[in-house]
């Protein structure tokens, strides 16, 4: 996973988590729900990413 990648997506789980507390703190559970799935969101694309890189080092393994 490129450093680039890794940013965005820590960058997703953040905002996902602000958002999340902001909607606890002011009882709005729509803004709540929508930190919470844009939070899966980033943690979705790291394991993406890392399942990526895995499936990448196991084909350089084959083509030595």
């Amino acid at each position: 996973m490129s450093l680039e990648d890794k940013a965005k997506n820590a960058k997703d789980k953040v905002s996902g988590k602000a958002k999340e507390v902001e909607g606890k703190a002011t009882g709005d559970k729509i803004r709540e729900s929508q930190g919470k799935a844009e939070g899966l969101v980033g943690k979705a694309k790291d394991k993406l990413a890392d399942a990526k890189d895995t499936v990448d080092n196991l084909k350089d393994k084959f083509d030595k």
